[in-house]
């Protein structure tokens, strides 16, 4: 027996936004917290490159985070109105608004400061707010539709 209404319309997913990670990490966590984010977002819809691309864009954020930004960060992730979202936070200096206010690509020779231009090319869209207490950057790239199955 069971309490289901059967003329009552099934939802395949749970209301939105649905957050799929919220932790902690150091410099040691963070090719575990780059699996368990892969995951996440193939559960929340990403598939093929667009997969790969959010997973690199947030590696480059935890990896910026835990050289620039204290040693330590925290992510979130969560799935809201179609998109797939990630946060980076950490409690480092900030990032100069030169750096973050130039959107070139990168020398091809040099050695850093291809993070946040990755990041930013990857996703769909990216909002970065910085200052002496430390960086927030929020990424969100858009989940395709699903195809409705017939019953």
């Amino acid at each position: 027996m069971t309490n289901a209404d059967p003329d009552l319309p099934r939802t395949a997913a749970p209301p939105e936004p649905c957050l799929l990670i919220a932790t902690t990490f150091d410099q040691g966590e963070v090719t575990q917290l780059r699996h368990a984010a892969a995951a996440g977002a193939h559960a929340a819809g990403l598939r093929g490159q667009r997969l790969n691309d959010f997973v690199l864009a947030l590696n480059e954020l935890t990896t910026n985070a835990v050289r620039h930004g204290g040693g330590r960060g925290s992510l979130r992730m969560w799935r809201q109105a179609g998109s797939l979202v990630c946060e980076v936070s950490d409690h480092g200096h900030g990032v100069s608004s030169r750096l973050l206010g130039d959107h070139r690509r990168p020398a091809p020779e040099s050695v850093g400061g291809w993070g946040l231009w990755l990041a930013r090319e990857l996703s769909d869209t990216m909002d970065v707010a910085s200052g002496r207490a430390g960086t927030v950057v929020r990424i969100t790239t858009l989940l395709p539709i699903p195809h409705a199955t017939p019953d």
